[in-house]
Formats: structure tokens, sequence, C-alpha cells
């Protein structure tokens, strides 16, 4: 799905909000539904450690809101959306640039607004892999978000 003209703005925002630009990442594309969200991190004088490969730090701050980010837009500001947890494992230095993709399905947004109007919240955990553009894996992140449906129990 291509991007709108509303996605394509909160976009160009976003990567100009000043916490999320110190990260180094980049966002390069959002649908025009939030459902697909794509970052990459350039190897740079920004995103540079002390041995020279992507500082894991740098890593974690560019994919840390996005899930976030997402779920708030899709479900609106009848629901509380935070991020709860977070795991990294780093598979290798990051040489070059490093791409990760985000996807929602509308299974799952159909599957939390079900859990949430039961619960009093719901946890998901959502799993990433920072790529290099061969597709080898350098980094697995593991994301627990906390949705809740506002007013409930």
């Amino acid at each position: 799905m291509p991007e709108s003209l509303k996605s394509r703005m909160f976009r160009w925002k976003f990567n100009l909000f000043p916490a999320y630009r110190g990260s180094g990442g980049r966002v390069t594309y959002i649908s025009d539904d939030f459902m697909d969200v794509r970052v990459k991190i350039p190897l740079n004088w920004r995103t540079r450690n002390y041995v020279g490969t992507i500082y894991g730090g740098s890593m974690y701050s560019a994919v840390d809101p996005i899930y976030m980010l997402m779920l708030i837009g899709i479900l609106g500001s009848e629901y509380i959306v935070w991020d709860k947890a977070a795991k990294i494992r780093f598979r290798k230095p990051g040489k070059d640039t490093l791409f990760v993709k985000f996807e929602l399905t509308a299974d799952e947004i159909i599957e939390i607004k079900r859990l949430a109007e039961t619960e009093r919240s719901v946890d998901r955990i959502y799993n990433l892999e920072l790529k290099d553009k061969a597709g080898a894996v350098h980094a697995v992140i593991e994301k627990t978000l906390y949705i809740a449906k506002k007013g409930s129990k």
C-alpha cells in the first residue's frame, strides 16, 4: 500500500523529532493505514560505536517507539498503548546499513479489540529482526506492548 499525504507528513515530522533523530534511525515508509512501517539504521558518524560498528543503543532506539505509534494510529484515542518490555539479542556487528520492517495485520487488530472488550488490559509481543541488504540478521528484538480500552475495568 502506498504512503498517503498524511502518513508521509507523519514520517517527515517523526524523523525530525529530536528524541528519534538522535537514534540515527530513519523511518523510510509508513503505509496509509499505518499497518506497515519500515526503518533503516545507517552506519555513520552518529551511529558508529568505539569499535566502528552500529551502536547497540542506536539499533534499539530506532525501533523502540514504532509499534506503539502504529497501534496508537490504528486504534485511535479510545485505547491506551504503552511499551511494556523489550529484549534485544545481538547476533553480529552491524558493519553496514540495517533495515527492519514492522507489520500488523487486520486479524491482529481485530483480536486486540476483541480482547480489550473483555480484559482489563492486553499484552502483545512482537518480534523484529534487524537485517542488512543481504538479509543477514544482526539483532533480534522482542517488544511487549500494553493495550487497554479507556474506561475499562
